[in-house]
């Protein structure tokens, strides 16, 4: 019987190429310990997919660390950026093999994920 992940696990995913040939890139090394943290840690004005697990306490008491994406759209990205992000939150959604899609365009909407993501 395997262990529950009791921790936070995030990986951050940026788009290089054009439109027709995606190439997805893991954004950096870093270990995150919490939302505020990723929150910090992404860019200003510039997309980013966020594929992470997240464990919380569902209503009924069971625990459970759902695997997700965050699809983090800032308003100060650029037109280019944001078709080019927009084009392919599936084609990343499919990859990851994640069900549930959220969607961010700032600090406060990334932590905001912790009442979302418990609620589903």
């Amino acid at each position: 019987m395997g262990s529950r992940i009791n921790k936070h696990r995030f990986l951050t995913v940026n788009l290089d190429g054009l439109e027709s040939d995606y190439s997805l890139q893991r954004s950096d090394d870093e270990t995150y310990t919490s939302l505020e943290d990723l929150a910090d840690a992404l860019p200003d004005n510039s997309p980013r997919y966020v594929i992470m697990s997240y464990p919380v306490v569902l209503p009924d008491g069971r625990r459970s660390s759902p695997f997700v994406m965050v699809y983090y759209m800032p308003a100060t990205s650029s037109q280019d950026k944001r078709m080019l992000y927009a084009g392919a939150v599936e084609l990343v959604r499919s990859k990851a093999g994640v069900s549930r899609v959220y969607e961010a365009g700032d600090e406060e909407e990334i932590i905001e994920l912790k009442e979302s993501i418990g609620k589903k």
